[in-house]
């Protein structure tokens, strides 16, 4: 059955895309790599020093992670950088970042 606009109904269970990028991103380390890459384009070196514990290892298979699902590109000169979707992702997650503000504020209170 689907409604007027041609859309199927809610049956209360999450869209395989739905799932498949909550699995993506609950991945250790993703949404950091995402996070720090969203100013700008930056090596693999620079990345790894901002990313703390991050083993250099665990990094490059991230990266291949989210080059494989085409939210980051690695450049010619071997920087990485967030594509077209991963840029939309990131304005996505900004409701995220705001909401997390707002749950520290309510915690500290």
């Amino acid at each position: 059955m689907r409604s007027a606009s041609g859309a199927k109904p809610p049956t209360g269970r999450a869209d395989p895309p739905v799932l498949a990028a909550m699995e993506l991103l609950g991945q250790r380390w993703i949404l950091r790599v995402l996070w720090e890459l969203a100013p700008g384009p930056l090596g693999f070196l620079e990345l790894r020093r901002r990313m703390d514990n991050c083993s250099s290892s665990m990094l490059s298979v991230r990266l291949q992670h989210l080059q494989s699902a085409g939210l980051i590109v690695k450049n010619a000169d071997k920087s990485y950088e967030l594509t077209t979707a991963g840029t939309e992702l990131g304005t996505a997650l900004q409701d995220v970042w705001k909401w997390s503000r707002k749950w520290e504020a309510a915690l500290t209170d």
